[in-house]
This record gives structure tokens, C-alpha cells and sequence, in this order.
């Protein structure tokens, strides 16, 4: 079949393992590893030269190292890695694209540069990935050294860590830090929507893998000596088999401690036969998909994937062939479901299908080199199809938490290139609604899917997707710390669809199995005072109340236990009738408060916030005045707290700022919220977006602070407005407070009278001091308060 001259072409294709401990081993940068395969890829053209200086875009996929922020390269890395390939094989093209993280990407490459192939865009595109971490590993635990860094010269297209979307506030709460645990959430909604024990449904998985570890053991580029294994073996616990998330042992999840790269040279049919590149290396691309599904959250069933589905149909049509027509398949095998919905829900094939699922052997056994698998996945399905040209083939490359799916129909059959959008369907993705989320669950609950992860063979926590028996809203928890009997009863008995008692705690969403527990491991504490604390000193006098953060050491910064303890603080304060007015102020003359500890964030130990917010006043509802004596400087947090207080008296050392962004975050404690409120609006934007330092004076002038007073006279003056207050009823002075939030509802006044809330003078009229106000008027003496 002749064919239009721009039709797109795979005319080569090379992979290389630099396999540890072999006879051959090299101990390559993933930089080396990748030219390495390009240049085998180039020579499979069998015209080397002539290919090369014919490149004009070169397009690597993205190495782990380069994909998280949580990993790092020890002996350095390439800040241009397209280009630092490109240096290695002497050439320089036009084009150098950085993909982002995702597995899909090696085939949405190929789907992407052959459409800009077929339009001219480009004569010949090279697309490579490496991974080097069994080498890094090796290194370190040797105690060797290696220098990888890298500044090649040539401009590049950065596409980014591509983390949109793959993780969120709550996930990483509550431990969704790294593939397996929210896999195995996925796994165990698969495993209760098709009513399987724990036993069976561990049969069918390994059932499911047993016969790629046999495709491994024959593949020369496996990174890893494999011998084909029985079902039993994958799902059975041994030594080497340990337990990382229920229900994964680790030969059921993806190998990543490899040394592997691959590449792959596209162009198109004219200038293959320009570069006498024989048409019997030719590959055409029949058809393709890209798409993206529903946050994991945002499912309404965490088992299931549409996204793949509708990917593998969409791709399959614009072929023109069917299931029965393939002869052979590689499905992203990071873990079991990954294959299961795909290929077994989505269309239907068996585990012991004779064509088997995989070309490589997948990722648990040939290995896992991250975001590059599939590109080894499509070179070995060109090799294969060259052999047997009437043959199709399917590549399905999945990324992120069955995220993205990449589907690529291939043969050496030529075929008129057919660009295939799959917008339309993506839009219908996009449009499911996603079911109610609830972020601070409390009451009785119901187990919808779970994991139970573990660290060196030992459990550390339970994971659960549960929904609200009274409203359905779905929640994330985990179990308390201390809590072995209820991580114990997850792993004795199939916890899916279990009732349980769920609460939201400053450290996230806990759940127990029944009240009882629950109350007996977390007791709703008192909001009394202690005898003494860690990072504050408390006094009261009289009626007033008055606190001090004590961390001078540390510029009276906080820590997650030092928020705790404000928050237990004003819990006593607004629990203590006795206690009508607070002062807030920092000791040791230099620092109100300067945020958050920065040492401490980076130390790598928990971090949380009470849900009273930073200070223990951010997010607070209050009926009680708190005023502010600001000392020195007022930093981020201790800017937000500020903000949250009633009444703010500096002095004249005093400098505020709002510096979050200087440091890569944001005021989330209510800065970004009180700050434009509280001063001339873009006056706040300016200060939020820069970053800016200012002092009291201008403070005081944008209304910010009430007053400024000579250096060390902030908490005199905070005294004598509290003694102010003190003169007034409590319970006036409570309920002018609780009027004045409640009209902040409104934006305008009329509309605050209108919708006011009544409950507010009922209370005045009923209190004793609405008649002592009066009564002490006329009798012309000191009115006796009693703030009820």
C-alpha cells in the first residue's frame, strides 16, 4: 500500500540495561544511559550518520529525580537533559522538549511529534528516558563517588514536574504520599465492587502477573535476573516478600532500582526513503488516545478508571480493528489494577490469554524505569511487529494514579496517517460529577476502601476512603497513632464496608471501630488552664488574661506543639467566665512572632495546625477580645495572628510582613483573607505580592495596628486599653463582638440590620448586667458586673 509521503514512521528503536553486578557493567549517569540507547536506536535505521545529522528535536521523557521535589540526585544531574544527550551524540537539533512525570508520556510523545511529523513541523524526532537508580543506590551504600552535574549550552522546552492534580492537601495528610498506599486504595474498592474475599482476589492478582515474570525471564533487557514464577509466590509472604500496602507484597508492585534506557527515531515516509532507511524497519501508528481521568478523590468509584477505558475504544476505532484482530499487548503494569482495568475490565481479556499482556515482561519484573517504561514497551513491539507484518499491536501507558492513559495502535502495515482527537470524550470525563467531599467527617461512618501501609515489614497506619452513614459524603482517615487494636482488627478481618466512628483532628481525620473506643482513645479534653507550659507563660490578674509566646531562642516562632498549647490556651480563655480580656505578646523584647519554624518544617518531622489556626487564633470564632502587644518583628504567622486579633498596639520596633511568597508559600492562615480587609486593598495586594517588610508607622497609618508607642511600651499600652475594657459589662462587650462578626456576613450595612441576628439582644435583655448598667447609672456608683 503506497502512502502519503508525510506519513509518520517508527524507523528505529534501542534499548540498553546497564544491569549491576553483569560482567559489562558501566555504571552509567542516566544521561549516559540514554545516548547510550539513542545511539543503538539510530543505528537500527541502519543508515547512522545520515540520521543523526537529519535529527532535528530531540524530546526525553522525565527521570524520577526530576520529577518530585522529594528526590535528589546525590552526585548531581543535568539541568538540560535533552541537550546534555544531545551533546553526547554530537549533534544540535532545532528542538529539545523536557517532558512531564507521568508514565503516559512516552507514548503521548509518539502520538504528539508524529502528528507534528505529519505536518511538516519536524523531518526526524528523536525521543529517549533513562533511569539510573540501582547505580545511585550501589554508590551509596558503597560509599562511592561520582560527579553527573551538567550545563549543556542550547535553549529547551521545560514542560514541568507535571504534579497538577496527583496530590492535594488531603491526600498528603493523610499519608497518600507514594504510589502503593493509593494504589492499593484503588485495589481494595476493585476488590469489594466485585464482592471477592482478600484470599480470592489475592489468587487473581497473582494469576494476573504470574505470566509476565515468564516474558521477563526471556527478555535480555530485563533489569534483573528473573526466573518465571508461580502465582503463589507473588501473593505469599517470604522474606523477600514483605508487606508494603494491603494488598501489595513487593513482587506485585513496580521495581524502580534499575539501570535502563530506551529511544526511539521517528520520522516520516518521504525522508525515511530520502536517508535509505530499508521499509522494513518501518512502524506505522494506526491509532492513538490521550486521556486524563477524574482526580482519585473525584471517582465515583476509586476502582475504576473510565479514563483508560474509553482511551483503549477511542484508540482501537480510529485503527479500524478490534480486540480479537491484536496480536500482541503491553499494559502498564505498575501494579495489578493498573492491568486489571484496563485489560481485563475494559476489554475483557484474561489473565492467560495465549497473547499475554505484556511485550517486556512489566514493570514488577522487567523493571520500573518510571516515567520511561512504556518507551521500552513500544521498542520491543516494533521489534515484534517487524517480524510479523500483518500484526497489530497495543501499547497502553498509564500515569499518575490511574491518572492519565495513553493508548498507541501499531503496525508495519502501512496505513494513511489518521489524526484522532479525543477532546469530545475528554470533555465527558471532565463533566461526571464528582461526589461530596467532606473534609472534617465526625460521627458514624462506613468503610469504603482501605490500606493498611508498612514500613520495613511493620504496619505504621490503616488508610480509609469512608463515607458518612447520615449524609454519604466521602472522607479520607487514618488511624490514631497509638492505636494497635483498631490497626490490629483491619488486617484480622476484611475492614470493606465495616461501620466505624470517624472524628477530625488538628493531625487530620482518625477513625476507631465503634463510640466506645473512640472516647476511650480520644477523650474530649477540658478547656481548663495547666500549672505551667513548654513555649508560653500564662497570668492572670483579675479579669485579664495575659499570654507570652516564649521561644525568644527562636524569635518566638512556632512549632506544631507550640500552636497546640496557644490553642489550648484561648480554649481555657474563652471556656472561663471568670477571664474578660487577653493580651498576646512575645517574649524577650526582639520578636512578637516570626511564623513558623522554618528549622523545624525542614527537619522532615510532622507538621499540622490546630484547627483553632496558627497561634491558636487564626481560625478561631470568638466571643472574647484578644489585643495584641507587637514587640519587634511580626513575621508571617505572627502577622496573621495580628490580623486575628481585636485590637493591635506596636511599638515604634516593630516591623510586620506577610513574606510567605519569599520563601515559596502562602499566608494561608488567614493572611491572605484579613489583610485586604483590614488596609487599602491594593495597598495589601502590593504588600502580599512582594513580600515587603514595613514598619509601625505604616502600620498604624493603613490601619493595621491602633496605635504605636515608644520601643518597649507595647504591653503597657495593651494593659491600660484592657483595663478599658474590664470598665464595661463583659457581656456587652461579648455580644458586641458576636454582632459585629455576624454583620461581616453582609456587605452591606442595611443588609447586616436586616438579616441580624435577634438571639444577639435576646441574650442582652436576659443578663444580669443589661439591668446593672442602668441601676448603676442612676445610683451613680461603679457598676458590679457579672458577665451573666
Amino acid at each position: 500500500m503506497s502512502v502519503r509521503s508525510a506519513t509518520p514512521v517508527i524507523v528505529g528503536v534501542g534499548q540498553y540495561t546497564d544491569r549491576f553486578g553483569s560482567a559489562d557493567y558501566r555504571q552509567l549517569s542516566a544521561v549516559e544511559l540514554a545516548a547510550q540507547a539513542c545511539l543503538n536506536a539510530v543505528e537500527d535505521t541502519e543508515k547512522t550518520q545520515a540520521v543523526l545529522a537529519s535529527i532535528d528535536a530531540i524530546v526525553t521523557t522525565r527521570t524520577f529525580e526530576d520529577s518530585t521535589p522529594a528526590r535528589g540526585q546525590p552526585f548531581g544531574k543535568s539541568n538540560n537533559f535533552p541537550r546534555s544527550i544531545a551533546a553526547r551524540l554530537g549533534i544540535k537539533p532545532r528542538l529539545a522538549v523536557w517532558d512531564k512525570a507521568g508514565g503516559d508520556s512516552p507514548q503521548r510523545l509518539v502520538s504528539e511529534f508524529c502528528e507534528q511529523l505529519s505536518r511538516g513541523e519536524c523531518s526526524a524526532v528523536l525521543i529517549a528516558g533513562a533511569e539510573n537508580i540501582s547505580t545511585v543506590r550501589e554508590l551509596l551504600k558503597a560509599g562511592g563517588k561520582a560527579d553527573w552535574a551538567e550545563q549543556p549550552e542550547g535553549d529547551v522546552q521545560d514542560r514541568g514536574m507535571g504534579l497538577a492534580g496527583m496530590m492535594t492537601q488531603e491526600t498528603l495528610a493523610h499519608g497518600l504520599r507514594g504510589a502503593p498506599v493509593s494504589y492499593a486504595l484503588a485495589e481494595n474498592a476493585r476488590r469489594a465492587r466485585l464482592g471477592l474475599t482478600r484470599e480470592a482476589y489475592a489468587a487473581q492478582i497473582g494469576e494476573l502477573f504470574a505470566p509476565f515474570t515468564a516474558v521477563a525471564a526471556d527478555n535480555p533487557y530485563s533489569a534483573f535476573k528473573v526466573a518465571p514464577l508461580r502465582a503463589e509466590a507473588l501473593t505469599s509472604a517470604d522474606e523477600r516478600n514483605e508487606m508494603i500496602a494491603e494488598p501489595y507484597r513487593r513482587r506485585l508492585i513496580a521495581q524502580d532500582r534499575v539501570n535502563q534506557a530506551a529511544a526511539l527515531v521517528l520520522t516520516t515516509v518521504e525522508t525515511a526513503r530520502k536517508l535509505g532507511v530499508p521499509e522494513v524497519n518501518w512502524v506505522y501508528l494506526h491509532g492513538y488516545a490521550d486521556l486524563t481521568e477524574r482526580p482519585l478523590m473525584e471517582r465515583e468509584d476509586l476502582g475504576d478508571s473510565p479514563a483508560a477505558k474509553l482511551a483503549l475504544k477511542a484508540a482501537l476505532d480510529a485503527a479500524n480493528v478490534t480486540v480479537h484482530e491484536l496480536g500482541h499487548f503491553d499494559f502498564y503494569s505498575c501494579f495489578p489494577i493498573a492491568v486489571s482495568n484496563a485489560a481485563c475490565d475494559g476489554l475483557g481479556l484474561r489473565s492467560d490469554d495465549p497473547r499475554k499482556l505484556t511485550v517486556t515482561g512489566g514493570l514488577p519484573y522487567f523493571g520500573g524505569p518510571g516515567n520511561n517504561y512504556s518507551m521500552h514497551a513500544i521498542a520491543t513491539m516494533v521489534e515484534r511487529l517487524r517480524k510479523s507484518p500483518g500484526q497489530f499491536g497495543l501499547v497502553g501507558a498509564n500515569g499518575g494514579i490511574l491518572s492519565k492513559y495513553s493508548v498507541g495502535i501499531y503496525s508495519a502495515t502501512p496505513r494513511e496517517w489518521k489524526s484522532c482527537d479525543s477532546s469530545a470524550i475528554q470533555a465527558a470525563i471532565d463533566a461526571v460529577p464528582a461526589p461530596a467531599f467532606c473534609h472534617e467527617p465526625h460521627g458514624g461512618a462506613r468503610i469504603e476502601t482501605y490500606t493498611v501501609a508498612f514500613e520495613r515489614g511493620e504496619r505504621v497506619r490503616a488508610i480509609i476512603v469512608g463515607r458518612l452513614l447520615d449524609s454519604g459524603r466521602r472522607f479520607l482517615a487514618n488511624t490514631f497513632d497509638a492505636d494497635v487494636p483498631t490497626l490490629s482488627a483491619m488486617l484480622d478481618e476484611d475492614p470493606l464496608g465495616r461501620d466505624i466512628q470517624v472524628v477530625s483532628t488538628a493531625k487530620g481525620n482518625r477513625f476507631t471501630f465503634g463510640s466506645a473506643h473512640m472516647a476511650e482513645i480520644f477523650p474530649v479534653r477540658k478547656p481548663i488552664f495547666r500549672t505551667g507550659y513548654e513555649y508560653c507563660t500564662v497570668k492572670q490578674d483579675g479579669h485579664l488574661l495575659e499570654v507570652a509566646i516564649n521561644r525568644p531562642e527562636a524569635s518566638n516562632s512556632l512549632t506544631p506543639m507550640a500552636n497546640e498549647e496557644l490553642a489550648e490556651i484561648f480554649d481555657a480563655y474563652e471556656a472561663d467566665p471568670n477571664l474578660w480580656v487577653a493580651i498576646l505578646y512575645g517574649a524577650g523584647g526582639a520578636a512578637f512572632c516570626a511564623g513558623a519554624d522554618l528549622k523545624y518544617g525542614a527537619s522532615g518531622k510532622p507538621v499540622w495546625l490546630p484547627k483553632q489556626g496558627f497561634g491558636g487564633l487564626t481560625h478561631r470564632q470568638r466571643d472574647k477580645p484578644v489585643i495584641a502587644a507587637v514587640n519587634g518583628f511580626a513575621m508571617g504567622g505572627g502577622l496573621e495572628i495580628c490580623l486575628a486579633c481585636d485590637i493591635v498596639v506596636a511599638d515604634e520596633t516593630a516591623k510586620f510582613a506577610l513574606s510567605e511568597v519569599k520563601v515559596g508559600v502562602i499566608a494561608g492562615t488567614g493572611g491572605l483573607v484579613r489583610l485586604p480587609r483590614q488596609m487599602p486593598r491594593k495597598k495589601a495586594y502590593e504588600l502580599i505580592l512582594t513580600g515587603r517588610k514595613f514598619g509601625a508607622r505604616d502600620a498604624e497609618r493603613w490601619g493595621i495596628v491602633n496605635g504605636v508607642v515608644p520601643a518597649g511600651e507595647a504591653v503597657c499600652k495593651a494593659r491600660e486599653i484592657a483595663a478599658e475594657i474590664l470598665e464595661a459589662s463583659p457581656t456587652a462587650v461579648r455580644l458586641s463582638m458576636k454582632a459585629m462578626q455576624q454583620a461581616d456576613q453582609w456587605p452591606v450595612a442595611t443588609e447586616a440590620l436586616a438579616n441580624r441576628d435577634r438571639a444577639v439582644i435576646d441574650e442582652l435583655i436576659t443578663s444580669e448586667d443589661f439591668f446593672e448598667g442602668p441601676s448603676a447609672f442612676a445610683q451613680k456608683r461603679k457598676p458590679q458586673w457579672k458577665n451573666r
